[in-house]
């Protein structure tokens, strides 16, 4: 029997195969760029089901990563019909997310229908984000009525993050004050105090905080009324919010890819909206690096991770420069050497 983790992100589909009670993965693998999450989906599993002795059958449970959790799933659930509609509920505040997490759901439950589905949410880690971190300004009373609040997402990623940095470290006790960095087609970064989230820089919807590869991140609200007003464009309320969440963030201020590594290679080859685009990322980044170091009364550690944060020095470096003066100061042939694998890459 076996125990399958499936990751369906808003551009990439990861997945890790785990016997019964092996804590180590059987196999694991990653489809990046996705266009068509259920054809990539289809393909994953007929490639598990010629990998497993007894085929799909084998799998006794499907653990799924879900976005956006809200209020109502603060913990794992198993996945029935009332807690499929709930993730369908909150669909409309992370519309990159939920409806690929469901595509994961069905299709594990069409192909593997005897097997366990369970969803485990990106907001509940950080459902300890206290209220000065998690209210907006606005009517208390606007904000219960609609459930507007920082919710927070990657949780799932962040938690681990924190927790295999103080096990690196020596163990539970030696860190107390961790930032952790998130960093790939979505970016997020998190003030972690104690094993708790304490603030985070994605919001009410996965839209609010750093650039991302799509995602304007941070904006001054106003944008969103102008964009809307005739000497604004007279966009429409879709056309706006498909701006702001497909065609923005890297995509749109370089106008070549929302892909770290194509606008690398392009800015090295002289491209001006590849080099815009990046010195903007990294810009973003340095100033939560440097907000959540005073949100914790000084980080003790600063982990990256996801796609661009464990493979991209040139990013670490380029958000790094200039924070020595909290302590960040850089290694450069550690960094350099620190490319998909767990390495310190600080000086002494």
């Amino acid at each position: 029997m076996a125990i399958l983790v499936l990751n369906c992100g808003s551009s990439s589909i990861k997945f890790t195969l785990y016997g019964d009670r092996d804590e180590e993965p059987i196999h694991h693998g990653v489809t990046e760029r996705v266009t068509d999450h259920r054809e990539s989906l289809t393909a994953i599993f007929q490639d598990l089901q010629a990998l497993l002795p007894g085929g799909l059958s084998s799998l006794r449970a499907v653990g799924h990563r879900v976005v956006h959790g809200g209020r109502k799933f603060r913990e794992p659930h198993v996945v029935d019909k009332t807690v499929l509609e709930g993730i369908r509920e909150y669909a409309e505040l992370a519309p990159l997310h939920n409806p690929p997490n469901i595509m994961g759901i069905e299709e594990a439950s069409r192909l593997v229908p005897d097997a366990l589905q369970v969803a485990v949410f990106d907001t509940s880690f950080h459902s300890s984000i206290p209220p000065h971190a998690h209210n907006y300004a606005i009517p208390m009373e606007l904000a219960k009525e609609h459930r507007i609040r920082r919710y927070g997402f990657h949780g799932i990623s962040h938690h681990y993050i924190h927790d295999r940095a103080v096990k690196l470290a020596g163990g539970e006790g030696v860190l107390q004050r961790v930032v952790t960095c998130h960093l790939g087609a979505g970016c997020s970064i998190s003030a972690v105090k104690d094993g708790r989230s304490v603030d985070t820089s994605m919001g009410f919807t996965p839209l609010e905080g750093l650039v991302m590869g799509t995602r304007s991140g941070d904006l001054d609200p106003a944008i969103v009324h102008y964009l809307l007003s005739p000497d604004g464009g007279n966009m429409t309320d879709e056309q706006v919010h498909d701006l702001l969440n497909r065609d923005s963030g890297l995509k749109g201020l370089s106008g070549l890819s929302a892909d770290v590594r194509d606008l690398l290679e392009a800015r090295a080859e002289g491209h001006e909206g590849a080099a815009v685009a990046l010195s903007v990322f990294t810009y973003r980044l340095k100033k939560y690096i440097a907000a959540y170091h005073g949100v914790l009364g000084g980080a003790q550690a600063l982990v990256f991770a996801g796609g661009i944060g464990e493979n991209s020095p040139e990013i670490r470096a380029e958000a790094l420069d200039g924070l020595h003066g909290l302590g960040f100061v850089l290694d450069q042939e550690s960094n350099a050497g620190a490319v998909g694998v767990e390495r310190e890459i600080t000086g002494k």
